[in-house]
């Protein structure tokens, strides 16, 4: 989308995203099970927006629209109707204009992209917020749920858990066709809880990952689909999280922020945001994600920008493979080569270019509606150094998130810059 004014991310905020082994996480195991419960998606939902709404330092009556992504609020928590539900923030959002987004994993990038267009439109000041509550029910309701994702009556038979098993599809075919062992993607894996553990809002905050942990089939992470010809290309650690959470960011143009009193170099821009959606059911090749190269080359071009100026990257890493076909997508390494260049240490913390620096989704948590808003808020916040343990070196100019929802099928790339840097 060609932008005709500039925007801009003012604040936002992350609720802890939550789920089991995460300390605060009701279960049968936990010593408050049976005296409290764990937040609704309307606890959620709230408490992101309006700790964005303070952490953008506006009064609430200055939003002027709305934007909530998720995915499967009707089935998980049995309420639709989220942007009537992000309405009652405060009460100066009563009769505001609020529309829930829905694109699968990328919904919340698309309430993003849709915020962009409505300050295009005229508006200056919007509210992109996303939210998921995921652990209402056990492991396989949630799969059925969950495979309503992608093409149910075409997909649906593949498996029980039916979007595992696409990825462990690509798993298999790419190591077959590149030569890379199912072993060589447990540094993916390591890394993301290594960072997690040093993020305080990370579902795995408190749970250890080693190498080797991540790389050996155990009952602790064992191969579990039912596919017998591709059980053994999925482990339990190779797959992002079943997450409760809630992410909000306020957009605002450069009138928005004149009317403030503030310069383009009190907030951090978005350059460029870019959705393409590819068809259901179909992929041209499981060996790439191409939907997503796609995206990421017009984002590059429409923010006049390169991979080589990023200095961290917020990418979809819903399963341990789809990390390492980023990384290829990004032009960071050759084919059958990204396995390899994340076990350098090229995508660390303290790497060429940082990713996933909080944990991604596989430690940081996959609240699904709220992952494409989690991603653009962690650059922001990256920018501001405001990480903590888990902040990026040395000033950073750009950065760039990449939301992927089904298999490769809708994406948002979106990059970003920090004038003050």
């Amino acid at each position: 989308m060609k932008q005709n004014r500039r925007v801009f991310v003012l604040g936002g905020a992350h609720t802890k995203y939550i789920g089991k082994f995460h300390p605060d996480f009701i279960w049968k195991g936990h010593p408050d099970f049976g005296v409290r419960d764990n937040p609704t998606i309307e606890e959620h939902l709230l408490t992101s927006i309006r700790s964005a709404v303070d952490d953008a330092g506006i009064e609430p009556g200055r939003i002027q629209k709305g934007y909530v992504g998720n995915f499967a609020g009707q089935l998980f928590a049995r309420q639709g109707h989220l942007g009537a539900m992000a309405a009652r923030a405060f009460p100066e959002f009563d009769g505001l204009p609020f529309t829930r987004t829905e694109g699968a994993c990328a919904s919340g990038g698309m309430a993003i992209v849709s915020g962009i267009e409505a300050l295009q439109a005229g508006y200056d000041f919007v509210l992109a917020a996303g939210v998921e509550v995921q652990t209402t029910v056990n492991a396989r309701v949630g799969a059925e749920y969950l495979a309503t994702g992608g093409h149910y009556l075409l997909e649906r038979d593949i498996d029980e858990f039916t979007f595992p098993a696409y990825f462990a599809v690509r798993t298999r075919d790419y190591c077959e066709a590149t030569g890379t062992r199912v072993e060589d993607l447990a540094p993916v894996v390591a890394k993301a809880y290594a960072n997690a553990n040093r993020n305080p809002f990370a579902h795995m905050h408190g749970v250890s990952m080693s190498l080797e942990n991540a790389a050996t089939a155990s009952k602790s992470n064992p191969h579990f689909l039912s596919n017998e010809a591709l059980r053994p290309f999925l482990k339990v650690n190779d797959c992002s999280q079943v997450s409760d959470g809630s992410s909000s960011i306020v957009l605002v143009s450069e009138d928005g922020l004149r009317a403030l009193g503030r310069s383009p170099d009190d907030a951090i821009e978005i350059l460029s945001a870019v959705q393409k959606t590819g068809r259901l059911g179909h992929v041209d090749d499981t060996t790439r994600l191409v939907n997503v190269k796609n995206t990421i080359d017009q984002a590059l071009e429409e923010s006049n920008t390169a991979v080589s100026d990023m200095a961290v990257a917020e990418v979809h890493d819903c399963f341990a493979v789809s990390e390492v076909m980023m990384v290829e997508a990004l032009g960071l390494a050759k084919f059958g080569q990204g396995a390899a260049h994340i076990a350098s240490g090229a995508t660390a913390i303290d790497g060429s270019l940082p990713m996933n620096t909080g944990g991604g989704l596989l430690a940081f948590g996959h609240p699904i509606g709220a992952t494409g808003i989690k991603q653009v808020f962690e650059i922001a916040r990256q920018m501001r150094g405001l990480c903590g343990d888990y902040q990026v070196g040395g000033a950073i100019k750009h950065g760039m998130a990449v939301n992927m929802g089904g298999d490769d099928c809708t994406v948002v790339t979106t990059v970003l810059r920090n004038n003050a840097s």
